[in-house]
């Protein structure tokens, strides 16, 4: 069943300063929502699909993982604990049980099923309950990256246009890099992941198309030769989520808006992108 992307979990140590900054690259942000194990909330809607900035509000409240159970407040606590920066890649579901189906047919390592709900808030004000449908898995090779789809119970009251409509012009997700010393093996999970083909788009990357944006693995040579000192050598002795492409109506709107904004993108003829000290731990890149 083919899948596309569904929604980035952005990981932050304080959201309120996060939530500011995001506001000033151009991004309209939804009012803070509160999960009821422990994690908050501010998301940035897009066509489809959305940037989730996420932060431990209530650490009292974070479950813990057990036995076949995955955590996803404790994941997001540890991730933390190392950095900020992307925690989880999500791809949309219109069946959790199908889903979770073809992952054990496939031999993926699925978690066991998650069902919640919380308290989001209209454009009006009014405050309504959604709920969402979570299958997780995970894979032994990509160990520090988590993955799951998510089914919502009322996209109606999920999406609002109000919330869609940004100053820097964003449009979609447009791409996930994952930086990984052997990419084959990156791309091998993410193809399965995604039910998606998988094809060489430059020396050193693989990129994964699904229905809605690409899934780029990168061996840490060639996401230094796109994105010049973006991280250290360090960072990339094991697979991480280096960072996204968003998809704007303009390059060149989207650059004023940040120079006025006093954003330090860097820019050549090819990439127009922050570094990871602007983008809390990503490279956020834009296209058009």
């Amino acid at each position: 069943m083919p899948r596309g992307i569904d929604h980035l979990v952005l990981c932050v140590n304080d959201l309120k300063k996060a939530r500011i900054a995001y506001e000033t690259l151009g991004f309209t942000m939804t009012p803070q929502a509160q999960h009821p194990f422990g994690t908050g909330n501010t998301l940035v809607q897009l066509d489809g699909c959305f940037l989730e900035v996420l932060s431990v509000t209530k650490p009292e409240d974070v479950f813990e993982a057990t036995g076949d159970n995955f955590s996803f407040p404790a994941f997001n606590r540890e991730y933390l604990n190392q950095r900020e920066g992307m925690s989880m890649l999500v791809l949309d579901s219109n069946d959790e049980k199908a889903d979770r189906a073809e992952f054990l047919d496939k031999g993926l390592h699925v978690y066991a099923p998650f069902d919640f709900q919380r308290q989001t808030t209209l454009p009006t004000g009014e405050q309504v309950t959604v709920g969402f449908s979570l299958t997780f898995l995970g894979d032994p090779d990509l160990e520090d990256l988590a993955f799951f789809t998510c089914k919502q119970w009322r996209p109606d009251l999920f999406w609002k246009s109000e919330y869609q409509t940004h100053a820097n012009g964003a449009r979609t997700i447009a791409d996930v890099y994952v930086v990984a010393p052997d990419t084959s093996k990156a791309a091998d999970f993410l193809a399965a992941f995604s039910d998606a083909p998988q094809i060489e788009t430059a020396p050193g990357v693989m990129s994964i198309q699904t229905t809605r944006g690409n899934l780029s693995a990168f061996t840490p040579e060639a996401f230094d030769r796109q994105f010049p000192g973006a991280f250290s050598h360090v960072e990339t002795k094991a697979p991480f989520f280096a960072g996204f492409d968003i998809k704007v109506d303009d390059i060149a709107s989207t650059e004023a808006l940040w120079t006025k904004n006093e954003i330090a993108y860097r820019g050549d003829d090819e990439f127009t992108w922050l570094a990871p000290n602007e983008g809390f731990g990503c490279v956020i890149s834009l296209s058009a």
